[in-house]
């Protein structure tokens, strides 16, 4: 190389930024944030020997105390790039935490590490292994000495591990209830379009998981923020321990945040009540109890959702593009369900810089016609974006999202779908420069015409 390159990695933040982790589930997302206590020690040994030779040195940026092991990962990889990151964190677990024969040594600290990075990988409705990780460090905290105790490095563990857990035994009784609500919707017409209503609203209210687990869960979480607090000063919570703001590893204070739409959908009834008639409430409530529904011979993609979103073209992504400058990324805007949005329009697919945000579809009726339904959501800017088929037929030029969220309905030209195929793609103006981003798109529905 004619210019060498001291590399500037971001290794403090989970979302919206250099090194993003890779489909974090939404859950997560909301309830841990952007600067949340995130040990990454595999993930961080892939990026540094992805670009090992292109860089002259590094200096890792950091947040403070939430990245500690990753700092430790890079300046071992600095040291020698064949470093194993088990034995780092073992290194690691023995300085700080001390070895011994009981349940918390160095080797068992060092694995609760690796599975708190386990932990975020895949959609944690059906981790099983995140309160697995709860249980080990349970076990650990109770066989810790009075020292180990008040170490802030192994009460950082344990709080990612009980929150962890919590955020998973919330998200599965939240579903369960915005399930059987969206049940009784379906059964609306039969029930009575105000009745349906009141009984969706008792279901999600109606607590279906394990309360006492959440509970203890929660108090362990609680007494920890302050224990951290006070042996090294980190804020887990604007009031109570002074962050400057919520998003800046405030976790505390999101830690209970909505993981359904149970705003949303109280905010819809408001507005059905008011509907003159019971034939315009049902339907109204039959495309509540529907919202994903394409109809026969559609498809529907909830982009974002890295188990909803089959026709998302992804592109190389982590390990290969970790700073996904050739791959669709998933992420979150800067919305909460507490604000009422829909958990769907939170999440979005997006791309960067002249990176297109590509969608594929196989297996159409080649015969059928179709239309294009598109919610426009994401972060609060935005840029022109141009829709094109197959690369021939424009769907819509460069336009700007008018609101956001914003649904907006196109037909799709039947040429683009007679041979049974169909290649969807958003661009930006090209060479637009900036931060990159702004190419967002939260939910598609292909819909076969009748």
């Amino acid at each position: 190389m004619q210019y060498p390159i001291r590399f500037y990695p971001d290794i403090a933040h989970t979302m919206h930024s250099q090194l993003p982790i890779p489909d974090w589930d939404e859950a997560y997302a909301l309830s841990e944030g952007r600067e949340v206590i995130e040990p990454r020690p595999m993930a961080e040994t892939a990026i540094f020997r992805h670009y090992a030779p292109y860089m002259n040195g590094f200096v890792t940026y950091s947040e403070g105390v939430n990245d500690d092991v990753n700092k430790f990962i890079w300046s071992a990889l600095g040291w020698s790039s064949k470093y194993d990151p088990m034995d780092v964190l073992r290194e690691y677990a023995r300085y700080f935490v001390g070895d011994g024969d009981g349940p918390l040594n160095a080797d068992s600290f060092a694995q609760g590490i690796a599975a708190l990075e386990r932990n975020w990988s895949g959609p944690l409705l059906v981790n099983g292994g995140v309160a697995v990780t709860g249980q080990q460090f349970l076990a650990m905290q109770r066989a810790a000495t009075p020292a180990q105790k008040v170490n802030w490095r192994f009460q950082e563990a344990l709080y990612r591990a009980y929150t962890d857990a919590y955020e998973r035994e919330r998200l599965i009784a939240e579903t369960a209830q915005q399930q059987r609500a969206l049940e009784i919707l379906s059964d609306a017409a039969r029930l009575g379009s105000i009745a349906a209503m009141e009984l969706a609203e008792n279901a999600m209210a109606t607590d279906t998981g394990a309360v006492e687990v959440q509970s203890t869960l929660r108090d362990s979480i609680e007494n920890l923020a302050g224990d951290l607090f006070r042996s090294i000063g980190i804020q887990l919570s604007v009031a109570k321990y002074h962050a400057s703001a919520v998003d800046r590893g405030a976790s505390l204070d999101t830690v209970d945040i909505s993981l359904n739409d149970r705003v949303w959908l109280e905010n819809e009834f408001g507005k059905v009540r008011a509907m003159p008639s019971e034939a315009d409430r049902l339907h109204a409530l039959d495309d509540i109890a529907n919202w994903k529904n394409p109809g026969p011979g559609g498809f529907y993609d909830d982009l974002g959702n890295p188990s909803a979103e089959p026709h998302l073209v992804r592109g190389p992504g982590y390990p290969d593009d970790p700073a996904l400058f050739e791959s669709a990324e998933d992420g979150i805007a800067d919305r909460t369900p507490d604000q009422g949005w829909r958990s769907s329009s939170i999440s979005y697919a997006g791309a960067l810089y002249d990176h297109p945000l590509e969608m594929r579809y196989a297996g159409l009726d080649a015969s059928a016609h179709y239309s294009l339904r598109v919610e426009y959501a994401g972060e609060d800017y935005t840029t022109p974006m141009r829709l094109m088929a197959n690369d021939r037929y424009e769907i819509h030029g460069p336009r700007l999202r008018r609101s956001n969220p914003e649904i907006v309905e196109f037909p799709v030209p039947f040429k683009a779908t007679r041979e049974g195929t169909l290649d969807l793609k958003w661009t930006r103006p090209q060479g637009l420069g900036g931060g990159g981003r702004g190419l967002q798109v939260a939910e598609v529905w292909l819909i076969r015409e009748k």
